[in-house]
């Protein structure tokens, strides 16, 4: 045995020893929660302001303003996009000209609801639209909500809802130019601008 671990041993079964071993130990643990500290706090802050940050994916919770048996697809302030008509997309090529809905968003991940009544008649993909719901609300009228995020949506075909059923989640499926809610109204399979027709509800669209 070397010298430095015989008087190490023997320090060590002194009480003056014990005390410096105990003290040293103690020492050892607060440097190295000292520097392990900083480690965790840092990482919890980063995770915590990338939550928070604006344009961070959010899911939508409170239900949809309503007006009788119908109401909004979405919950809250939201933004406009394009609507009915002639709207072309700067940068976008295989965007159609002619829009024949209205778009609005709140940001990927944004709860979307059935805007009325009826019955689901699409759930999945649905030509360009991308992971599409359809609704049937009956009297040749259906609305059609495009570009819902894959694996999101909440209904399945032939089932009956109400307006405010969450269908999906707000997405960049299909021939979509960043997230948001395609909404369209079918009348008779002609699709119909949605404004005047859910102002007439008592529900404007922007």
């Amino acid at each position: 045995m070397g010298a430095p671990v015989l008087a190490a041993t023997t320090l060590a079964n002194t009480r003056t020893g014990r005390k410096i071993v105990i003290g040293a130990l103690l020492l050892f643990a607060l440097a190295t929660g000292l520097v392990l500290t900083p480690l965790i706090a840092i990482p919890l802050a980063a995770v915590r302001a990338a939550a928070s940050a604006p344009g961070a994916a959010t899911t939508t919770t409170a239900a949809p303003a309503a007006s009788g048996a119908w109401g909004y697809p979405l919950a809250g302030a939201y933004s406009k996009g394009r609507g009915f008509g002639y709207n072309p997309v700067s940068g976008c090529s295989y965007c159609s000209t002619d829009h024949q809905g209205y778009d609005m968003a709140q940001g990927c991940g944004a709860t979307v609801y059935a805007a009325g009544p009826g019955r689901v008649i699409t759930a999945g993909n649905y030509q360009g639209y991308g992971n599409t719901v359809r609704i049937d609300h009956g009297n040749d009228t259906v609305t059609l909500y495009g570009h819902m995020l894959w694996d999101s949506l909440r209904v399945a075909v032939g089932e009956e809802i109400t307006a405010g059923t969450p269908l999906g989640a707000e997405g960049n499926t299909g021939r979509s130019f960043g997230c948001h809610l395609h909404f369209e109204l079918r009348k008779s399979g002609t699709p119909a601008p949605p404004e005047p027709f859910m102002a007439a509800l008592g529900l404007p669209l922007k």
